[in-house]
């Protein structure tokens, strides 16, 4: 369940469901409030898993674990993924090292299982790990004004730089840890956390934390649009970022082309000989392409070059932006390295054209750091 739904429904929310949490799906425009998203800014509730991992061991423990150097000082951050012994992506994660303790944030649902496996693994480590989901808040601000909405509403420190770094502040009475992400959706971007506790605001009103800082967000400074998982997934979508629920989840990373969530001259992690012989070998057998069909396919249909089955779509959306569909696709590796290649999908039986596009289909303020690379 989000953490603030009585607010999102005086908003005119509407619900879905995203691993185990309720989330708004939109607030009945979602192609405005994309549009508000790119012109300006825009928040939303991001429904992480959380996990705390603590004790003298806590870097030591997750870096041989997963797919990227873990940080090793306050106030950074890293994007990694944590593969099966085929090389196949179990779960992406940002890992974030703040101070006695690392935080996990996982994709929704994901972290009741991941706390109980690496529990069962630890042995002589000093190492704690536990599920703190519902101790946190986190609101994620987009937008090529997101860094003067965030500078506007952060008292007590400067908005974070580089990408996965993050400052300490407060936000109406509220103390508030901002991160600079990586830039998911291609527009300047932060993620807000607090914990889910209650703070005496100005007036002497008790009240929760994360409904201070969403309002605080929301009207406070520059106002800023709310926004739910459509649009969400139509931003990233546009930005080229690969997502776990569409692209990522049982792919090798050399498939998706995520070079920015692997260290290949880390050394071993469940995974890593698959990982490093596809990248030795030079190139992988597919690879996620944009595409520019003439149609909206369904998640799954099929491409094809000519009469043969090459791929399948992954997520596709009628783009706000450029008002006209645009999707992602898995495809052999040589028909997404030519450009001439005569495609098609599958769209309510019968097969449409699809043009290759280049990545990402907007260009935005900023640049995802999960842009596909080969």
């Amino acid at each position: 369940m989000t953490v603030i739904e009585g607010q999102q429904t005086d908003l005119g929310a509407e619900w879905t469901e995203v691993g185990d949490r309720r989330i708004p799906a939109d607030y009945g425009r979602p192609a405005r409030a994309h549009g508000a998203v790119r012109r300006v800014v825009g928040v939303t509730e991001m429904p992480y898993g959380v996990v705390v991992v603590r004790g003298d061991d806590r870097v030591e423990y997750v870096d041989n674990v997963v797919s990227n150097d873990v940080p090793t000082e306050d106030g950074d951050g890293a994007y990694a993924l944590l593969l099966d012994p085929q090389g196949g992506v179990e779960l992406d994660m940002y890992v974030y090292n703040a101070g006695e303790q690392l935080l996990l944030f996982v994709p929704p649902g994901e972290a009741e299982s991941l706390a109980d496996e690496w529990r069962e693994k630890v042995f002589i480590q000093d190492v704690e790990i536990e599920t703190a989901t519902d101790e946190f808040a986190v609101f994620g601000v987009h937008g090529p004004k997101a860094t003067e909405k965030i500078a506007s509403v952060l008292n007590g420190g400067g908005t974070p730089e580089e990408h996965l770094s993050f400052v300490r502040g407060r936000m109406a009475e509220v103390g508030v840890t901002v991160i600079r992400t990586d830039a998911p959706t291609g527009e300047e971007g932060f993620e807000v956390v607090c914990t889910t506790g209650t703070t005496v605001n100005e007036t002497g009103d008790e009240r929760e934390n994360a409904e201070l800082v969403f309002d605080t967000l929301l009207t406070q400074g520059l106002n800023a649009a709310p926004f739910g998982r459509r649009t969400w997934e139509s931003l990233t979508l546009e930005a080229g970022t690969p997502l776990f629920e569409t692209e990522l989840r049982g792919r090798i990373p050399n498939v998706v082309g995520l070079r920015n969530a692997v260290d290949f001259e880390k050394g071993c992690f469940v995974g890593q000989e698959v990982v490093s012989r596809v990248e030795n070998r030079g190139q992988p057998s597919q690879r996620l392409v944009g595409l520019r069909p003439e149609a909206v396919p369904e998640r799954g249909a099929a491409v094809f070059r000519g009469d043969e089955a090459v791929g399948e779509v992954t997520r596709a959306v009628e783009s706000p932006t450029e008002e006209s569909p645009v999707a992602f696709g898995v495809v052999d590796y040589g028909v997404g390295a030519d450009s001439d290649a005569d495609l098609s999908v599958r769209v309510g039986g019968e097969e449409v054209p699809a043009d290759l596009a280049a990545l990402p289909f907007v260009e935005g303020s900023d640049r995802s750091a999960r842009l596909p690379e080969y």
